[in-house]
């Protein structure tokens, strides 16, 4: 009986969670005010050079994120005068709960839970309050050349992201935070998992184009420019990345 009660306690809790995360997406995606993001560091190797590099950190880095989202929502006819409204937190400390390394279903939800509770209680206290919270992990690229996967979770409206600190990787580093921000807001990846290749069609971000390849410019959830068969590369920045019309209509800037 005791048994039975506390998984009918639970289904409980998660049942709200689930409408309090449906609620705050369509809120979010009504794109009638501007989303307030915050971007919040957080030390992910615990290195002195990545202390001294978030130390630096100045808003002004991540402005072309908002001037991204900015220039794709208007080309959708988007009329909000700025879709979102970045802003950067102060550090935090603690770093947030790892997510599960196999697949199963039951592992990530409970990572999902502990990672919204985990960014409940870690988001810096701020005016106005953030909708979105991103936060990013930063490494030494002398230490870690290569870096995990980040995460953007749309129930909650949170993301986890890997990121280098190294002012000469700051325009990728957006190009990632812009992905995962998108991902919170609905969108869905549009590369294939195993060899990273973006999809066709919603990975072109022009697939009418003849011929196809080369690619002019990367789709943002796809992340890479295809350029011959069986090769891609990251763009340099922002400027040379586009928001497909499947990624529009998933964000609610295009009906289905």
């Amino acid at each position: 009986m005791f048994r039975r009660i506390r998984i009918a306690f639970l289904l409980l809790v998660l049942a709200s969670v689930a409408q309090m995360a449906w609620v705050d997406h369509v809120r979010t995606t009504s794109w009638n005010d501007s989303v307030q993001v915050a971007i919040i560091p957080v030390n992910g190797d615990g290195a002195t050079t990545t202390a001294a590099y978030i130390r630096r950190l100045h808003h002004d880095q991540f402005v072309e994120i908002e001037a991204f989202i900015e220039r794709e929502a208007h080309r959708y006819g988007v009329t909000t005068l700025r879709p979102i409204d970045v802003s950067l937190a102060p550090e935090v400390e603690q770093l947030p709960p790892s997510p599960p390394r196999d697949n199963g279903a039951l592992d990530a939800m409970l990572w999902s839970l502990q990672m919204r509770l985990w960014a409940w209680r870690h988001t810096p206290v701020t005016s106005p309050p953030p909708r979105i919270r991103l936060f990013v992990l930063f490494h030494d690229p002398e230490r870690s050349a290569v870096l995990g996967h980040s995460i953007g979770l749309e129930k909650g409206l949170v993301g986890v992201i890997r990121a280098f600190a190294s002012r000469p990787m700051n325009a990728q580093n957006n190009i990632v935070i812009a992905h995962e921000l998108l991902h919170t807001l609905g969108a869905s990846d549009k590369y294939d998992p195993a060899s990273n290749l973006p999809l066709f069609p919603a990975g072109f971000a022009e697939p009418q184009l003849m011929p196809t390849l080369p690619q002019r410019f990367a789709e943002i959830m796809a992340g890479r420019t295809p350029l011959a068969p069986g090769y891609a590369e990251m763009p340099p920045s922002l400027d040379q990345v586009v928001i497909g019309p499947l990624t529009a209509t998933e964000i609610r800037w295009l009906r289905p």
